[in-house]
């Protein structure tokens, strides 16, 4: 189950930092963020943060590739910018495996993962969720 790890679970990109929280404004579309933007280095590894069924796995408008897992109960997690995916729709994966490389945006030059924790639809802050050192 994925409630009872709540501020348990492994960062979806090792050794990076959070550089736009939850809540904060989308510098280039002046929404609110529902996830984190974090700093990713081009083609690192992208893991799963718990066990899960990937239900989207493809390439979005404002998003570029896309992995989405089901983790069960009505959580999602999202992974975005990706350069590369790893798993298609309908796979199971673990926590931990490597689920895409993560890469830039045109909107962004450096390098970055757009993550995102979800329930019933409803984004969650990951700040609640993630274990950061």
């Amino acid at each position: 189950p994925f409630r009872p790890v709540k501020g348990k679970l492994p960062m979806p990109v090792a050794h990076s930092r959070v550089l736009e929280a939850f809540g904060s404004t989308n510098q280039e579309t002046k929404a609110r963020r529902h996830g984190w933007l974090l700093q990713s280095r081009e083609g690192q590894p992208v893991t799963a943060i718990h066990h899960g069924r990937v239900v989207f796995s493809d390439w979005l408008r404002g998003f570029g590739l896309v992995s989405i897992l089901d983790h069960g109960d009505g959580y999602l997690s999202l992974y975005a910018n990706n350069q590369a995916l790893f798993h298609d729709l309908g796979s199971w994966v673990n926590r931990g495996d490597v689920i895409a490389r993560s890469g830039r945006t045109s909107s962004n030059e450096e390098p970055t993962l757009y993550f995102e924790i979800r329930y019933k639809g409803r984004a969650q802050d990951p700040a609640t969720w993630l274990k950061r050192r």
